[in-house]
């Protein structure tokens, strides 16, 4: 009777003892689990997030990428006119620049408009700057030149165009820095606001080349 009882009692244990071992492997996979979830969220918010700070875009970056590529056509005018009528080699040498700086930068701002489904604003259909171009219609955006500015500047050859082109894209360029900093504190599009900096960036120290060149500095 008492072997009878001493063995129902350790089967008891035994049982107890395997339950307990389950239920708190059990515990560890569902404590494991509910971690990975968390760090699966974590790591799916974080990559939504940079999606959507890479992928929204607002009214001000429409404005900026609309207005900035007529902005870049006109220097494209002014940089291709330095080619034969410049003397300077430095002044040949930053048009050069300008233009290779410049160039992209207008077609990737129209593939924006075009995926963002807007207007993209250039000069013709091929998006290249022509010579005698009606500037007027953009004549009122920062550091844009007139009509009878650019006929000036077509007119002009030698040390008198170096001055006259030199004056001329200080100007255009500190309108350029003024539109990229309203679109660096008020764009909302990514690579936008980097191409903004980049432009303000670099327009900035071309400004003060370019002054020097005249002298000011």
């Amino acid at each position: 009777m008492r072997n009878t009882r001493t063995l129902t009692h350790r089967a008891a244990l035994a049982a107890t003892a395997v339950t307990a071992t389950l239920v708190l492997a059990a515990c560890g996979n569902d404590s494991d689990s509910a971690s990975s979830g968390h760090e699966g969220h974590s790591s799916a918010s974080s990559s939504a997030s940079a999606d959507a700070t890479t992928a929204g875009h607002n009214a001000q970056d429409v404005s900026f990428a609309q207005g900035m590529i007529p902005h870049h056509q006109q220097a494209l005018e002014m940089t291709k006119l330095a080619a034969d009528r410049a003397s300077s080699a430095e002044v040949k040498d930053l048009a050069a620049r300008i233009e290779k700086a410049q160039d992209p930068e207008i077609q990737t701002m129209s593939g924006w408009l075009k995926s963002w489904g807007k207007d993209v604003t250039t000069s013709d259909s091929s998006m290249e700057p022509m010579p005698g171009m009606d500037h007027s219609a953009h004549s009122d955006m920062p550091g844009m030149m007139d009509n009878k500015d650019m006929a000036k500047l077509e007119k002009a050859s030698g040390a008198d165009f170096d001055t006259m082109f030199l004056t001329m894209m200080i100007e255009h360029h500190k309108g350029a820095v003024e539109m990229a900093t309203t679109e660096k504190d008020k764009g909302e599009y990514g690579p936008a606001t980097s191409m903004s900096d980049g432009i303000s960036t670099a327009q900035t120290a071309e400004i003060t080349e370019m002054n020097k060149l005249l002298g000011k500095n």
